[in-house]
């Protein structure tokens, strides 16, 4: 997937930069928070502005309110009922807590996604490679992945698609390739088309919704999980 690498790399040089010359604003009103080489956190209930850091995680306390969360080399929770514009990180996980709200993307090269229940995306969901997991959360954007194993649980809600790109075999690529596993759980709702542009297992309860599907065989199971 050609466009990722360019994407993340600027993102991986821009996050080293020291972001308080960036304006604050208005969504969160609080300070940026910059920092190398350790780890970040914003206090629960407590607002800030850009938060950043490199070789280090950043953690959002529950009910805290931020502008745009990014790190290389790290991961990234938003804690529970947090809200944040974007998250973004190159070589970490992502985990949204319940009820957490993110108004644009989350991304990440090298690292999984996990939204916890009642979670809400309302921008893309990607990555490169990683477990992408909803349970019963909520993505607007659409999710695309390269290598990522997808499981939308029950009654999770996906509008945009879901979107699975040919492996390039860049070196972004972590370990042996496998063919990914996409499961739609029981109720859940996937709008849109489901793409697949490289071999993978497509399970979809029988109770689950889905648009259509393209370059995958649908395998159709019952109860909780395949």
């Amino acid at each position: 997937m050609r466009r990722f690498p360019t994407i993340f790399i600027s993102a991986a040089f821009a996050v080293a930069l020291p972001l308080a010359t960036l304006p604050s604003a208005a969504w969160a009103s609080g300070d940026d928070i910059s920092k190398v080489n350790g780890s970040v956190t914003v206090e629960a209930n407590q607002p800030a502005g850009d938060v950043s850091t490199v070789n280090g995680s950043v953690r959002i306390g529950d009910g805290a309110k931020v502008e745009k969360a990014d790190t290389v080399n790290g991961s990234i929770d938003l804690g529970d009922r947090a809200q944040a514009r974007s998250l973004e990180t190159v070589n970490g996980a992502v985990t949204l807590g319940d009820s957490s709200r993110v108004a644009g993307t989350v991304t990440s090269v090298n690292g999984t996604l996990h939204l916890a229940r009642g979670a809400e995306v309302l921008g893309k969901l990607s990555n490169v490679n990683g477990g992408i997991t909803l349970e019963t959360a909520h993505v607007a954007g659409g999710i695309n992945t390269v290598n990522g194993d997808i499981t939308v649980g029950a009654n999770s809600h996906v509008e945009g698609g879901i979107l699975v790109e040919k492996n390039s075999g860049s070196w972004f690529h972590w370990g042996k390739s496998h063919d990914p596993i996409i499961t739609i759980g029981p109720h859940a709702v996937v709008q849109g088309t489901l793409e697949f542009r490289r071999d993978v297992v497509l399970n979809v309860s029988d109770s689950a919704q889905i648009g259509p599907v393209k370059g995958a065989t649908v395998v159709k199971f019952s109860g909780a999980t395949p």
